[in-house]
């Protein structure tokens, strides 16, 4: 990835989605050439000067102050993962040759996971690694998942974008998809060197041109708790909400949880859905991982 190049197009596109009204500044003229402010704009706004702002929007964010990226991201009306994101980006140019290497990530899940999944027999509970592989899964969530886990490496990513099954599975699926590709630029800015996860933005870019639509938007978003819905081939609709836990004793991975409200339609789905999975020989997760 060309790292001036991100800088460039997440400043100018986050600097375009503001007008002058919502930044709290008159405007001047009626006749803009630029769909939101301006960089004179934004460089008033960030207390910094014209000149210093546009070496930045070019791409140059190396020697950037936590003063000064504090203010843009207070210019530009940034959210909690987007000044992440502007923080990352920064770090990245400023970063010596010798420490632009991938951070260490594994694959690998502990026992002591798997039987953490394996105990969780009320809710569908899944692991992913930061390439958006399910590396591990108790025997609900892979019959929640089924669709995905009759592929022979399940990737939330590959089939949201690649399998045509991924538009009736997920109701929502242009949110849903919407929401993975913010998620994936957050993941790239914070290990922007990490060649497997650009192998992967490369080819579901050159695959698919809703990948690509999304990914040029170069919108970030945390994908820490929320609702999703989804129609199951078995039990049809069900609407659960999830909750992400990033594992800090393994680098990389995520574990992932599925509840419905009590009393509800989804919430006798998830119960009828638990006895289809006791009763029916599902895909092993993929090769390495324990099955249940």
């Amino acid at each position: 990835m060309d790292h001036r190049a991100e800088v460039r197009e997440f400043l100018s596109t986050r600097r375009a989605r503001l007008t002058p009204d919502r930044a709290g500044l008159p405007a001047f003229g009626g006749n803009r050439r630029v769909p939101g402010l301006r960089r004179e704009e934004v460089a008033l706004l960030a207390g910094v000067s014209v000149d210093y702002y546009t070496r930045l929007e070019r791409g140059d964010l190396s020697g950037a102050s936590e003063s000064v990226l504090d203010s843009l991201a207070r210019a530009l009306q940034l959210d909690e993962a987007e000044t992440a994101h502007l923080f990352d980006l920064a770090r990245t140019a400023s970063a010596s040759p010798s420490s632009r290497r991938p951070r260490r990530k594994t694959d690998a899940v502990r026992p002591s996971l798997q039987r953490l999944l394996d105990a969780m027999t009320e809710a569908p509970a899944i692991i992913r690694n930061n390439y958006y592989d399910y590396v591990a899964a108790n025997a609900l969530a892979r019959a929640l998942y089924a669709p995905v886990f009759a592929e022979a490496a399940p990737n939330s990513a590959r089939f949201a974008f690649l399998n045509p099954a991924a538009q009736e599975f997920y109701p929502e699926w242009e949110k849903n998809t919407q929401e993975l590709v913010a998620s994936m630029r957050g993941e790239a800015g914070r290990n922007p060197y990490d060649r497997r996860l650009t192998d992967l933005v490369g080819e579901l870019s050159t695959r698919s041109d809703r990948f690509r639509t999304l990914w040029a938007a170069h919108n970030v978003r945390y994908h820490r708790s929320g609702v999703k819905k989804l129609h199951h081939p078995v039990v049809g609709d069900l609407e659960l909400t999830y909750e992400a836990f990033e594992l800090p004793a393994d680098p990389g991975l995520t574990l992932s949880t599925y509840t419905a409200e009590p009393g509800t339609a989804s919430a006798d789905a998830l119960k009828v859905l638990a006895s289809w999975a006791a009763s029916t020989d599902l895909p092993a997760p993929r090769s390495g991982i324990p099955a249940d």
